[in-house]
């Protein structure tokens, strides 16, 4: 018997084989996945014994997605920052507004990220870094009560700056060092591993804001944890000319420096690197986070992906935050990965749509460090599973799923979503969290942000609004 039957049309195992199954079955029970095959082979077993069945026979069924770059604050200001590079950005939008947040604000944004990643098949997630202010206790117990799985990281810094000198963070962001590292510590031990869905990582901020003491003292303390470090890293070229006058040292160099790479770190960005670098990611066995549309959004410059799988880095995907993507869709975010070497290169196969999948799902449980859980439809492992409809004109004619998926398809794809072995989306809605409270939550909440840092209270558009 099984909790949930599965009979699908394509199944994409993404197991070490990579085995693609058509007319393809997943039977899940207790959480785990229990059989994975031919409907004919497992139709006699599950078909008429389980609690659940799920007729996908129109359907793609694929490991869940991973998001390996969240700013869950980030979904009230979607729309309040387009047009400017990255450091503008941050000092005249992104720092004020949320640096004016009250918890349930932040609260509120939190729901309305996970809502919409959890429609558009990301299964699990790292949080780049929460503040004090943003009332981390309470956007954590809801994270688990949503269903999702989550790496969390905590913000950790002990200075104001970033990068050049004049660059100073909000004084609604500013923590002591001490505070912000005791409070990452209070949150690991209170949820860390919680129902084998919640981790609490470090999240120390970008070169400039952080104490070469502080950087150390996060990288030892991790490691004696067993937990994770995420860090924006190289992602625009005022990155690489601060840690070179203030250090001499390329970014990577800085962060193998002090211990920040290695198998426990996901580095963000990483677009102003060079083949040295590359190299040292590669043997530190160090993630790529790879936010396209943000480096495009942003005109951060285009990361060197296809160069960094060449040597074996381990890449995965992340959508960075709302205004610098202004979606959370994964789905999405692969079709920009697959564009954007080609462009880069002026080499067509300069990347494979087997590869943005894999960096999708596969690779991005490696980078939370879960792969031996998640990230692979396998016997053993643990049910996250997305049901994507391909019953529709943008994914006709099926001959190659691999190549809908990463150039075709989008969230709003996906009809069903199930996690840990639980059903959390179910004919596109979701069965864990109220979305139309969500959403009202939401838009009351972003207005009281908005009147409260003076920023984003108009539409910013040329076009006349009567």
């Amino acid at each position: 018997m099984a909790d949930i039957y599965i009979r699908g049309g394509w199944v994409l195992t993404l197991d070490s084989n990579r085995r693609i199954i058509k007319k393809g079955a997943v039977a899940i029970s207790d959480g785990l996945i229990i059989d994975v095959g031919k409907r004919e082979e497992l139709d006699p077993s599950y078909k008429s014994f389980s609690d659940i069945v799920i007729e996908a026979e129109r359907d793609i069924v694929m490991p869940g997605l991973v998001n390996t770059h969240v700013h869950l604050a980030q979904g009230l200001i979607r729309h309040c920052a387009d047009y400017l590079p990255l450091i503008k950005w941050l000092k005249n939008r992104v720092w004020p507004l949320q640096g004016n947040y009250k918890p349930e604000e932040a609260l509120a944004s939190a729901k309305l990220v996970v809502a919409e990643m959890l429609k558009t098949g990301t299964t699990a997630f790292l949080e780049t870094g929460l503040v004090g202010r943003y009332g981390p206790d309470n956007i954590i117990e809801f994270l688990h009560e949503s269903g999702i799985r989550a790496a969390v990281a905590r913000h950790v810094m002990d200075l104001k700056g970033y990068a050049l000198e004049e660059n100073v963070l909000h004084e609604g962001l500013v923590e002591p060092g001490d505070t912000s590292f005791k409070d990452t510590l209070r949150l690991y031990h209170k949820y860390n591993g919680l129902s084998n869905r919640i981790w609490i990582w470090f999240g120390p901020r970008t070169p400039g804001a952080v104490s070469l003491e502080l950087y150390r003292k996060i990288s030892e303390t991790a490691r004696e944890l067993n937990t994770g470090i995420t860090m924006h890293l190289a992602e625009v070229r005022e990155d690489v000319e601060y840690t070179m006058k203030s250090f001499g040292k390329k970014p990577v160099e800085f962060a193998h420096w002090l211990g920040l790479t290695g198998r426990n770190v996901v580095l963000v960005h990483v677009v102003w690197v060079d083949d040295e670098e590359i190299m040292l990611l590669s043997k530190t066995g160090t993630t790529v986070s790879h936010n396209p549309s943000s480096n495009m959004k942003l005109a951060s410059g285009a990361a060197r992906i296809s160069d960094m799988l060449k040597a074996g880095v381990n890449v995965a995907l992340g959508t960075d935050g709302g205004p610098s993507n202004n979606t959370y869709d994964l789905m999405r975010e692969m079709k920009h990965a697959a564009l954007l070497q080609p462009v880069r290169t002026l080499n067509a196969e300069a990347i494979r749509a087997e590869q943005v999948v894999e960096m999708a799902t596969i690779n991005g449980a490696r980078a939370l460090m879960i792969d031996h859980l998640v990230g692979s439809i396998e016997k053993g492992k643990r049910a996250d599973i997305i049901i994507l409809d391909y019953w529709v004109p943008h994914i006709h004619p099926l001959v190659n799923p691999i190549s809908h998926l990463a150039y075709a398809a989008s969230g709003n794809d996906v009809k069903h979503s199930i996690i840990d072995g639980k059903l959390v989306v179910y004919d596109r809605k979701l069965l864990t969290i109220d979305e139309e409270k969500i959403i009202e939550e939401a838009e009351k909440a972003a207005w009281e942000v908005y009147n409260r840092a003076g920023i984003c209270k108009e539409p910013d558009t040329v076009w006349p609004i009567l």
